[in-house]
């Protein structure tokens, strides 16, 4: 017995059993997988980004107006989770681009001090269960239930199937009578038909740039890949270029047009043209290999060339588990403002990237995660206290 069931051990999860362990309440924590938050460490691999330091109406700005996840950020926005990160004696700083990390940089060991405290809030952990419905699991000891007052579903997205993030759950859901959306990748990876010309500089980083989609434009950086692009720059405009907007690219977006054109009005001689553009313009040699690939054949007058209007054909996104996240999931309309689901008699609410709504990548995506696992915490916490 238990006062509430968290099923999903990603961030939602873990703060919703956070904020109900703190009121004195008592959580049995269950999740698929061998151990809890595999998809939250390897987010932490290239660097944890929590949040980014914005006011809260800005911060907002980056959610698509249709999602209802508004009210949960708002209560717990970028200056919450660096007071959240902090009281877990991890200190933060912010990057250049407003980003803000664990000092640590990775997840591990803001993950270790978030358990230890839990554990010692008498959160109990159950790992290897696979959620069959209402309160039943599969285990390796067979088929277990849990007697819960409420229950909390954060049961992830779509994409990382190997991290526990399958969304095999829609299909239960679907069967208790709620309405799940079409699972979409989200923050992913673009194909692009790349010469062999290309294969130097795999794995190279372009910056800065700027990418244009849409008529929509952000100064960022992406990584050329063995199939495309990807990266921040890239994951940030993946929604317009999924809608088959082309993608512009400005190499030199700390220069004006007439500043670039002035520069390649100097002499070229007998410089070969990569040496001559790396010199006047200090393009870098992945740069040069983009002009080479889709520039050609190059215009005699090379103040003509298209190095701030650069087209890059994108051929389509790279598959659903490659994603970042996923958009798609629980449908809004089968929960009611404190994220409990219609479906269920049984008190139920839901978290994280399970609910259908779609978040750039730059601190949104687990901030997201973490105000909507406390929203639905507190919500059963007023439950509970009724």
């Amino acid at each position: 017995m238990t006062d509430v069931l968290v099923v999903g051990a990603g961030p939602a999860g873990l703060m919703a059993a956070d904020v109900l362990s703190e009121l004195g309440h008592s959580v049995l924590v269950a999740d698929a997988m061998p151990s809890v938050g595999r998809k939250f460490l390897m987010a932490g691999k290239s660097g944890l980004n929590l949040t980014k330091d914005q006011p809260s109406e800005a911060f907002q700005e980056a959610f698509d107006p249709s999602d209802p996840i508004r009210p949960a950020i708002d209560a717990f926005g970028p200056a919450a989770v660096t007071a959240w990160a902090r009281s877990l004696g991890q200190d933060v700083f912010t990057g250049s681009s407003g980003r803000v990390f664990p000092k640590a940089m990775k997840a591990s060991p803001l993950l270790r001090a978030w358990l230890l405290r839990l554990q010692s809030n008498g959160v109990t952990f159950r790992t290897k269960w696979r959620w069959t419905g209402g309160i039943a699991f599969d285990t390796a000891q067979g088929l277990q239930s849990v007697d819960a007052k409420c229950t909390v579903l954060a049961l992830g997205g779509a994409s990382w199937q190997r991290l526990g993030a399958n969304g095999q759950w829609t299909a239960t859901l679907d069967a208790m009578g709620a309405e799940t959306m079409p699972f979409r990748p989200s923050n992913m990876g673009f194909d692009v038909a790349w010469s062999d010309h290309m294969a130097p500089h795999f794995g190279k980083p372009v910056k800065p740039v700027g990418l244009t989609v849409a008529g929509k434009t952000l100064k960022g950086e992406f990584v050329v890949s063995r199939t495309g692009v990807e990266g921040s720059g890239v994951y940030a405009v993946s929604a317009a270029l999924a809608r088959g907007g082309p993608l512009i690219l400005d190499l030199m977006p700390d220069l004006s047009q007439a500043a670039v054109v002035k520069k390649l009005q100097r002499p070229k001689g007998k410089t070969s043209l990569s040496n001559y553009l790396r010199k006047t313009l200090g393009l870098s040699a992945v740069k040069i290999a983009l002009l080479n690939e889709f520039a050609r054949p190059f215009p005699a007058d090379l103040t003509q060339l298209p190095i701030k209007s650069l087209q890059m054909p994108i051929l389509g996104p790279r598959p659903l588990d490659e994603a970042i996240s996923t958009a798609g999931g629980l449908a809004w309309d089968s929960l009611d403002s404190d994220l409990r689901l219609k479906a269920t008699p049984h008190p139920t609410f839901c978290a994280g990237e399970m609910l259908d709504w779609d978040a750039p990548t730059g601190g949104y995506l687990i901030t997201g995660c973490l105000a909507t696992g406390r929203w639905a915490g507190l919500a059963a916490a007023r439950l509970l206290a009724t």
